[in-house]
């Protein structure tokens, strides 16, 4: 049996605020709305796109922070107390199985990124980070994954090397940082 469609909230709480404000003033029941062959919810959407602005409004309205929002808006606070509560969600994943670590690259805040790995989170989605790092221009937190271990190469969903992303963006910096480890 084939899945049936995404529920459009969750499509278009990816980046289209407009739509996201106008399906929700007249279905308000659709907020924490789950597609549930993706794991995926209207502010989960938003979160593993990096979309500050819809996450920040779905929060508004009520939807339940979840630690890999809070990690993509870089609230630390948040982010350490999710993890005192529970040091297992160090290694927590959001819509489509993204990484804790992918989010926490586009808040670009480093010291979240250490704290989640000092509670136990992994590294092991380092490359794929990258590409969050780099899409915000985030070039510390570039340099950080870098260190970490990731593989510079690593293909995005369209096929993109972090490098490419980053000469694509003209982001010169970062573009560097990649070159000298290796990313082509």
């Amino acid at each position: 049996m084939d899945n049936p469609s995404p529920p459009e909230i969750v499509m278009v709480s990816h980046g289209q605020f407009d739509r996201v404000k106008e399906i929700l003033a007249e279905q308000p029941e659709q907020l924490n709305v789950l597609y549930e062959p993706w794991a995926e919810t209207p502010l989960g959407a938003a979160s593993h796109v990096g979309n500050r602005e819809i996450a920040e409004y779905l929060l508004e309205l009520g939807a339940p922070l979840t630690i890999t929002t809070a990690a993509m808006l870089g609230r630390k606070k948040d982010v350490l107390e999710f993890l005192e509560a529970d040091p297992n969600l160090a290694n927590a994943a959001g819509a489509h199985g993204i990484s804790l670590l992918f989010h926490t690259a586009y808040s670009g805040d480093v010291s979240i990124a250490e704290a989640i790995v000092a509670a136990g989170g992994s590294t092991a989605d380092a490359g794929h980070a990258v590409h969050a790092a780099v899409s915000k221009g985030r070039q510390e937190m570039s340099a950080w994954l870098l260190e970490q271990g990731a593989d510079p190469n690593v293909p995005d969903f369209q096929g993109r090397t972090p490098l490419a992303v980053a000469e694509k963006l003209g982001n010169e910096a970062i573009a560097a940082l990649l070159r000298a480890a290796g990313g082509l």
